[in-house]
């Protein structure tokens, strides 16, 4: 269990990071406000899943530990 626990926070870290380059370099180029594209919004959806398992893998982890 600590093991899967263990790699899906890592997964979502890196996951994290990938997106978070991404959006620097495409909306730094894009300042103006518009629809988003399918690459955006994947990107988006992407995002929110790897901050949520980043989330609840951390509590978890942090739990764990206190016990």
């Amino acid at each position: 269990m600590n093991e899967i626990l263990e790699n899906v926070y890592q997964l979502s870290g890196v996951v994290l990071l990938i997106c978070g380059i991404y959006y620097y370099f495409h909306f730094k180029k894009i300042k103006r406000e518009r629809k988003l594209t399918k690459v955006e919004l994947f990107f988006y959806v992407v995002t929110r899943i790897a901050f949520l398992l980043f989330a609840v893998s951390s509590l978890i982890k942090f739990l764990d530990n206190s016990y």
